[in-house]
């Protein structure tokens, strides 16, 4: 499976999204979805076959990390998707604080 296919599962970007600056463990990767070990370790089998992730094995565990490098124009394109997807939720946030102190200070003067 070609790389732009193997991203275009949302749970397969938000795998790549927890490994790119950090090394977790599969066990780690699964904690953090709501599907079994098993549909995870299917998904980090597409992401490595698809050269995303590289896998470091240490005894029984296995650690696995985006893998920029290979990816090529698609690192940049995934990073910058990100980067958008934060600013809009640092938006909402700002906005929501906005909302709550307007709304603190008209209760505070009936």
């Amino acid at each position: 499976m070609d790389a732009v296919r193997a991203v275009a599962e949302p749970r397969r970007r938000e795998i790549l999204r927890l490994v790119w600056d950090a090394e977790l463990s599969a066990g780690e990767i699964a904690e953090r979805f709501d599907v079994t070990f098993g549909a995870v370790s299917q998904h980090l089998k597409v992401l490595r076959d698809s050269g995303l992730v590289t896998l470091r094995q240490d005894g029984k565990k296995r650690f696995y990390r985006a893998n920029r490098e290979g990816m090529g124009p698609l690192a940049d394109y995934l990073q910058s998707m990100w980067a958008a997807r934060l600013g809009t939720l640092a938006e909402l946030a700002e906005a929501a604080e906005r909302d709550e102190r307007a709304g603190t200070s008209e209760g505070a003067n009936p």
